[in-house]
């Protein structure tokens, strides 16, 4: 045994050493968890890798020299020999791809203990405690609650004062512009999953289109246009949805900011995502009083 193989054999050494030293001094049970078990088998099997890799390849510059088929190509006099890829790289690969295939199907503690479970748990406990604490919640708590909710999770796109940003995301100080109506009219809407299903486009052309969406843009006052017929048997004679059936048109309404957040909304700047998971009851309804307010 030569000097190379004692000192690579003292570095493994005193890599696993310190290994089994850092795990002892947190107190775990190496064996009592696969995950840390197998953990523990690969950093004493990287450490004896590393060591037997490094005095094998030492040895080979030491005595092997290069040889084989050159390429035709070389760079600046550098050439490149047609050998074979070495077999232990080959194996290393396969043995990698099996490895994590195990790993990713069987390994993996899917139903087992895993930090992101314990924290979801965490979660839910937390949320569950929130709903119980905040349920009977007044109005003004719940604004308050909702600006907090506001300026973290939607102002970015609509805006610290819920003006949209000029028009990028919607408005939330008016229920709906013009060119909004129009549009709608247009190409049709079946983004928000209500009950009465997809709007079809076409329902109005021309000047009846334009009756529509001046009287609809301008909160529904003043006297209604006959042409508001063609809206009414969905969205209701007073435009506010028959009673969660269709978008309410007038106003922000319980089933509107549901709708919205719960399958997300496309929109100028990009597709709003769907908060089913990101948000609680109390929350929503938190929000739904504050986005009431800006338009008020």
């Amino acid at each position: 045994m030569n000097a190379l193989m004692i000192k690579a054999l003292a570095f493994a050494a005193i890599l696993i050493i310190a290994t089994i030293a850092v795990v002892m001094s947190l107190d775990m049970d190496v064996l009592a968890d696969d995950m840390t078990a197998i953990t523990m088998g690969g950093a004493i099997a990287i450490a004896t890798i590393t060591a037997a890799v490094a005095v094998k390849y030492i040895n080979q510059i030491k005595t092997d020299t290069a040889s084989g088929e050159l390429a035709d190509e070389n760079w600046d006099g550098i050439g490149e020999y047609k050998n074979e890829l070495p077999s232990g790289w080959a194996y290393s690969f396969l043995a990698l791809f099996i490895w994590s295939m195990w790993y990713g199907l069987i390994g993996y503690p899917v139903n087992a203990y895993s930090q992101i479970g314990e924290y979801n748990e965490e979660v839910l406990a937390y949320n569950k405690k929130f709903e119980e604490t905040h349920k009977n919640a007044d109005a003004a708590t719940l604004k308050e609650m909702g600006e907090s909710i506001y300026l973290v999770q939607c102002s970015q796109c609509h805006g610290t004062t819920g003006d949209g940003l000029s028009g990028k995301a919607q408005d939330f100080t008016a229920r709906m512009t013009k060119d909004q109506v129009l549009d709608a009219i247009n190409n049709g809407a079946n983004q928000l999953g209500y009950p009465m299903g997809a709007m079809p486009a076409g329902m109005a052309q021309g000047e009846q289109a334009e009756e529509i969406a001046v009287y609809v843009a301008g909160g529904m006052k003043g006297e209604q246009p006959a042409s508001f017929a063609a809206c009414s048997s969905c969205h209701g004679i007073d435009g506010k949805g028959n009673n969660g059936m269709s978008p309410n048109l007038v106003s922000y309404d319980a089933a509107l900011m549901n709708h919205t957040l719960q399958n997300g909304k496309k929109g100028m700047i990009g597709k709003m995502p769907a908060f089913k998971t990101l948000i609680t009851p109390v929350q929503e309804k938190a929000l739904t009083v504050y986005v009431q307010s800006l338009s008020n």
